[in-house]
């Protein structure tokens, strides 16, 4: 049988850095971080709830991040 694939490692960051900053500013520096999915997100867009390793989501209301999560 098979192994398991071993998921890849999330960037060591805070996704509470990001909040508050411009967000294109704020997509680049995750990106130099490490992180392989950027997703911005307008508030109250409806998205699934499955965690992706190595994506970091934005809620971006004029052109800041409000709020940051991991999945």
């Amino acid at each position: 049988m098979a192994s398991l694939p071993t998921p890849s490692r999330e960037p060591q960051d805070s996704p509470e850095d990001y909040v508050g900053q411009e967000a294109a500013a704020a997509e680049r520096l995750a990106r130099e971080r490490g992180w392989s999915t950027v997703r911005s997100l307008a508030p109250g867009t409806v998205i699934t709830m499955e965690y992706r390793v190595g994506r970091l989501n934005f809620e971006v209301a004029d052109g800041r991040v409000r709020r940051c999560w991991k999945g």
